[in-house]
């Protein structure tokens, strides 16, 4: 997932945020494209459970997974249910959940295509998969956005894929200085869906600020 790397950098993470716009607006989306319970709900790459804690008010019953035992702490302290784990290998048996969702994950994970797969796996036939994460044109290592606001200005380097931890695209006071990230194109990002097997169902851009700085899909097994 992302070995970690939130370790030692958590209480700064929920400060900054885990209560600012840039949170509440993927996690306001997320839910909308989920809808309420009843049903067990897996939520991958959990963090603190903040977005967690917000489908258990709904009616699902979710439970959380992250590779972060720092941010799992935090996790369990709101009253979520976590497992320690891998986004890769979850340890959970084939289609054990109702539905899933996984909020800001492809930018941290190594190979987004076996976190999908691992979602297949787990979900049942027909359950609604839910992800929001960062638009790849304009967040990443080519585009300078910081903390999206204003206009993104745009420099070479939005074909190279993989993780970087130094590009004009980083902030050097902002998350990504800390814990790095990884870029896939938009179109590697949306092939990897197909990849895993998905059935897309709902694509938007997010319309917060004159440029989109998320993107929310709804997919199904």
């Amino acid at each position: 997932m992302s070995h970690a790397r939130y370790d030692g950098v958590t209480e700064w993470y929920e400060r900054e945020f885990v209560n600012s716009e840039l949170a509440a607006v993927p996690r306001e989306a997320a839910f909308r494209l989920l809808g309420g319970g009843p049903g067990r709900l897996l939520d991958v790459g959990c963090g603190t459970g903040a977005h967690t804690a917000v489908f258990a008010e709904h009616g699902w019953s979710p439970v959380g997974v992250d590779i972060s035992e720092d941010q799992l702490r935090l996790a369990r302290e709101r009253g979520v249910e976590v497992v320690w784990a891998d986004a890769a290998d979850l340890p959970f048996e084939d289609a054990s959940f109702d539905a899933t969702v996984s909020i800001w994950t492809h930018t941290d994970v190594e190979d987004f295509t076996l976190l999908l797969r691992e979602v297949v796996r787990v979900l049942r036939l027909g359950g609604p998969f839910v992800y929001v994460g960062a638009h790849p044109c304009f967040v990443g290592p080519h585009s300078r956005f910081v903390e999206a606001e204003g206009m993104p200005v745009l420099h070479p380097g939005y074909w190279h894929t993989g993780r970087y931890t130094e590009a004009p695209g980083i902030s050097p006071t902002g998350l990504r200085a800390k814990v790095g990230a990884v870029h896939l194109p938009l179109g590697l990002f949306i092939q990897s869906f197909l990849d895993a097997e998905l059935r897309l169902e709902h694509f938007e851009e997010l319309e917060r600020r004159e440029y989109p700085y998320t993107v929310a899909l709804r997919c199904r097994r």
